[in-house]
């Protein structure tokens, strides 16, 4: 039988071994932790993540709009686009009724989408930006997670005719109107091809200096201009030149002009063309006089085929046949500005 004070003290001993104990663990683990109750020695720091940049991608067009028939999503990127397939595999365009849509990069900040021909009439277009966290380059990365819902409207499509001076609108099959224009002169003829209207102002200025023309015009309140091209082609109102050339002679630097006046005017031929019009209508210029336009001038990517614009590998032609098939039109590249010309 243990008396109780023989109990009180065995009871103490244990305690004292216990406190003794976690204090020389509580030691060791300073010690290993560096903390010694001395200043500390010199460690290698760890070195800070890198910056990591925000790429984001600007998109046309805008969520909600109605658009034409030939309207193509395009992205411009804020930063260079190393790994281009990630990107893309992070952007869908999506169509009800479906149709496949492809996209083809131009260089590395730009990606177009379109479909193979002109969208159906009515269509509901849903682009879907997946972009958050994609990896786009070193230390680069997505912060976009959207989607952008817009849809088509009518089918409407402009033909301009350099040698007769006209331009003619079509809604679906039926000619709707035609109207007297003048298009580039001899030293600037307009291009020919397909674009797209990308952008509709009902007053802007229109600066030779911008374009390359020096000092040749700077027309500060051009009225109903609608852009064609970013190298600066429109199709606009014009004030300044005399009635008589409308239909009858080319004499801009490379837009096409309808009459109006001062301002604007409502019922002038140009009001008509810009109240009737659509961005993403198509306007096709025929004559043969100006350079194709070049696919990455605006929305000029219509003007690509199909199987350049996707990579595919062009189909088999019989020889017989590829003897009399026509070479490809050459282009020439888009300017660099986005300002205008007469």
């Amino acid at each position: 039988m243990i008396s109780a004070a023989k109990h009180r003290l065995r009871a103490a001993g244990v305690t004292a071994a216990a406190v003794a104990l976690a204090a020389l663990s509580a030691l060791v683990a300073l010690v290993l932790a560096g903390d010694t109750g001395h200043p500390p020695a010199s460690r290698p720091v760890a070195a800070r993540p890198e910056h990591r940049a925000a790429l984001t991608g600007f998109y046309t067009p805008d969520a909600g709009t109605t658009v034409g028939t030939g309207m193509i999503v395009s992205i411009d990127f804020d930063h260079p686009v190393a790994d281009r397939a990630a990107v893309q595999r992070a952007i869908a365009v999506r169509a009800t009724p479906y149709v496949p849509v492809a996209g083809h990069w131009f260089g590395d900040r730009r990606l177009d989408l379109r479909p193979q021909g002109f969208w159906a009439p009515g269509t509901r277009v849903d682009l879907r930006l997946r972009l958050r966290g994609v990896r786009g380059a070193p230390d680069t990365y997505g912060t976009q997670d959207e989607d952008v819902v817009f849809r088509i409207g009518r089918a409407q499509t402009d033909t301009v005719d350099t040698d007769a001076h006209t331009l003619t609108v079509r809604r679906g099959d039926q000619v709707v109107r035609t109207l007297a224009v003048s298009a580039g002169g001899p030293q600037h003829a307009t291009y020919d091809g397909l674009m797209v209207i990308s952008e509709k102002f009902p007053v802007t200025r229109m600066n030779g200096s911008t374009v390359g023309f020096g000092g040749e015009y700077d027309i500060p309140d051009v009225p109903h201009a609608m852009r064609l091209t970013d190298s600066g082609t429109f199709l606009h109102g014009n004030y300044w030149s005399p009635p008589g050339i409308f239909g009858a002679a080319n004499t801009s630097h490379g837009c096409v002009g309808l009459r109006d006046v001062k301002g604007g005017g409502a019922r002038t031929p140009a009001g008509w063309l810009y109240a009737n019009s659509l961005v993403g209508d198509v306007v096709e210029v025929t004559g043969g006089h100006g350079a194709p336009v070049a696919p990455d001038n605006g929305l000029g990517g219509w003007n690509m085929p199909w199987q350049r614009w996707t990579g595919a590998p062009a189909p088999r032609v019989h020889a017989s046949a590829s003897a009399h098939a026509p070479a490809p039109a050459p282009t020439r590249p888009a300017a660099a500005t986005f300002a205008t010309q007469r």
